[in-house]
């Protein structure tokens, strides 16, 4: 057999270290500590690692060696771990009597500061949200007195005034009979949740906004040796807070006495061990009905899903949407449900 070339030889070294990083991070996702910070970081760059091994699967093809199936061993491998996270989409499901439209949208404070510049922002995610309708609403980064132009919604519940902490909100066109709020040390995040009467059943609804980046990752943001240490230490921050968040998030949720939605804006991709321990049993509705790449924020032009609707498995989804309308530095999501036993 004909040795490799140097050039080959210095390809299949970068093409191990790709291939070895992927399962690497496949493997730390399951875990509830994060025992390499840097991995962390890398786990938002997981798409792009499939796609790298998906071209040196494709090089040595060309060149007929056989070292195409470490690369290909490694796609099959993040696949199982993983998952898809290209949707294949369902057919439209029209508006039934027992079906639970649910939206999720970090709206940025309704772009109170003008980090869009464009006029009306606030007033056009309004409108967005009163034609889209859905019976369960819940804002990350909300401004409180938005909730004179959400009327319509009878029932809301907010993150209380006595905490210093971003917003969160959640409309209901159904009562909500109970309520409260998480408790997450050192940061301005925050959980709240709240107990809808559905019907002849209470669901309780969760919506969370995990620590935020601090920083928008941007390209300037690693143009230089002193910079990129200053934003690698950030992430690596904030993935830690995460986690601790979603430890919480979880003792939480196994107390609940109801069928329960999540909804929120993680921060981070299903690709981390945060979106594991979130997730645990729940349903993602973007992986059960959702279409493309399920695009909820972009990071360094490139589209990732950070932002959530998961189900406990009593519920039936019926439909997943991400929807392609710049008015914050996220998109919304809305997935319609159904409990099974509304059937």
């Amino acid at each position: 057999m004909k040795k490799l070339s140097w050039f080959n030889r210095v390809v299949f070294a970068i093409n191990v270290l790709v291939a070895f990083f992927l399962l690497l991070i496949g493997l730390f996702s399951f875990l509830q500590f994060q025992p390499i910070p840097a991995l962390a970081v890398l786990s938002l760059f997981v798409p792009i690692l499939f796609v790298l091994n998906g071209l040196f699967v494709f090089y040595w093809l060309v060149l007929r060696k056989r070292k195409f199936l470490w690369s290909l061993l490694a796609i099959i491998l993040g696949y199982i771990v993983f998952g898809s996270f290209y949707g294949l989409g369902s057919d439209a499901v029209e508006s039934g009597e027992n079906h639970l439209k649910v939206m999720t949208y970090n709206v940025w404070g309704f772009n109170k500061n003008g980090w869009i510049k464009e006029p009306n922002i606030g007033d056009r995610i309004i409108d967005f949200v009163k034609k889209e309708d859905p019976d369960i609403l819940c804002l990350q980064e909300h401004n409180r007195i938005r909730y004179k132009q959400l009327r319509h919604y009878p029932y809301r519940s907010e993150t209380p005034y006595s905490a210093p902490r971003s917003i969160q909100a959640i409309f209901s066109k159904f009562p909500i009979v109970g309520s409260g709020s998480l408790d997450l040390p050192g940061t301005i995040n925050n959980i709240i949740y709240a107990d809808i009467q559905y019907g002849m059943d209470t669901i309780r609804v969760y919506n969370f906004h995990l620590q935020s980046y601090s920083i928008v990752p941007t390209a300037n943001s690693f143009s230089s040796g002193e910079r990129s240490e200053r934003t690698y230490n950030r992430l690596v921050t904030t993935f830690t807070k995460q986690l601790e968040q979603a430890k919480i998030f979880k003792e939480h949720l196994e107390n609940s006495p109801y069928q329960n939605l999540v909804c929120g804006d993680m921060n981070n991709t299903q690709f981390s061990n945060i979106y594991k321990i979130v997730k645990g049993d729940l349903q993602d509705t973007f992986r059960e009905k959702g279409e493309g790449f399920g695009r909820t924020y972009d990071l360094l032009k490139f589209p990732i899903r950070i932002d959530y609707i998961l189900a406990d498995p009593e519920f039936e989804v019926l439909s997943h949407q991400n929807f392609n309308v710049k008015l914050s530095d996220h998109y919304p999501v809305m997935s319609t449900l159904r409990l099974k036993s509304h059937q």
